[in-house]
């Protein structure tokens, strides 16, 4: 199997949600920085914000990602994991 094909049978992941200093050009404090990955490729983001509310966002756009990975077929599916997502991420917040 080439490197390629393995990429394409990955699924997209949250690897790490660390606090991080205020990025350049913005205001604020309560920054993360969030990692998603898919084999060797990396997609890092910063988001401002409680550390439930970060993680919730990066968990919606792995979900988005693999969504469009996988196509239609998989959207019941995806459906089902992000409403179990949501439903973590509100308890988790909660107990804040």
């Amino acid at each position: 199997m080439d490197n390629f094909s393995s990429i394409i049978e990955e699924n997209f992941e949250i690897v790490s949600v660390k606090p991080t200093d205020t990025p350049d050009g913005m205001e604020g404090d309560d920054w993360y920085c969030y990692k998603i990955a898919q084999g060797s490729n990396t997609i890092r983001g910063y988001r401002q914000g409680k550390r439930t509310t970060v993680v919730a966002a990066a968990e919606e756009i792995v979900s988005q990602l693999n969504e469009r990975r996988l196509g239609k077929g998989a959207r019941a599916q995806l459906a089902k994991a992000k409403a179990q997502a949501a439903a973590k991420a509100n308890k988790a917040a909660d107990a804040e």
